[in-house]
């Protein structure tokens, strides 16, 4: 498990699927906010990437994250888009909501970057997120991300274009800032 100084991210296990279905994949509005493709429902007992343990994809690894007092899941994380030539990476993460706003979300992304910068040897990390997602955008600028850009209208939300910011990290700035 990697540890952080509130948060451990560790491997997917069979149980956390149903938990992370239920608090993140079951709310279209959530998914709207975050996933790619639209909501669509999925019956519990059909395969889901998105929760599944290891699904074998060399270009993504995914943690589960959880509170290190109790050990209790409280959300899930992960790296993808993993290009070993260029050595870059994105990162991703989502926290359930009865545990928001108690500091997670800055603690999941240190732990996802010293994971991304020491044990893959990456040399930039990047994130995207909507513009109205103050939380998100904060944790990652107290880790040190930078604004690259907006994407104006670039996401389709609900019956809206919103806008998304691109934000980035150096693996040099990561380290000289620690």
């Amino acid at each position: 498990m990697l540890r952080g100084e509130k948060v451990g991210l560790r491997a997917r296990h069979e149980e956390d699927g149903p938990v992370l279905r239920a608090e993140f994949y079951d709310d279209p509005v959530h998914c709207a906010r975050t996933e790619s493709a639209p909501w669509r429902p999925v019956p519990p007992t059909a395969p889901d990437r998105r929760v599944m343990a290891e699904g074998g994809d060399q270009n993504s690894v995914q943690f589960s994250v959880v509170e290190l007092a109790g050990g209790t899941l409280i959300g899930a994380a992960t790296v993808w888009g993993i290009d070993t030539h260029h050595r870059q990476a994105h990162l991703g993460l989502g926290v359930f909501p009865a545990a928001r706003g108690q500091g997670y979300s800055t603690d999941i992304v240190a732990v996802l970057l010293d994971y991304a910068f020491t044990v893959r040897n990456l040399h930039r990390i990047q994130l995207e997120t909507l513009a109205d997602n103050t939380a998100m955008l904060r944790a990652a600028e107290r880790n040190g991300f930078r604004r690259e850009g907006v994407l104006h209208r670039a996401t389709w939300v609900l019956g809206e274009y919103m806008d998304e910011v691109l934000l980035a990290l150096l693996a040099e700035e990561w380290r000289a800032a620690r």
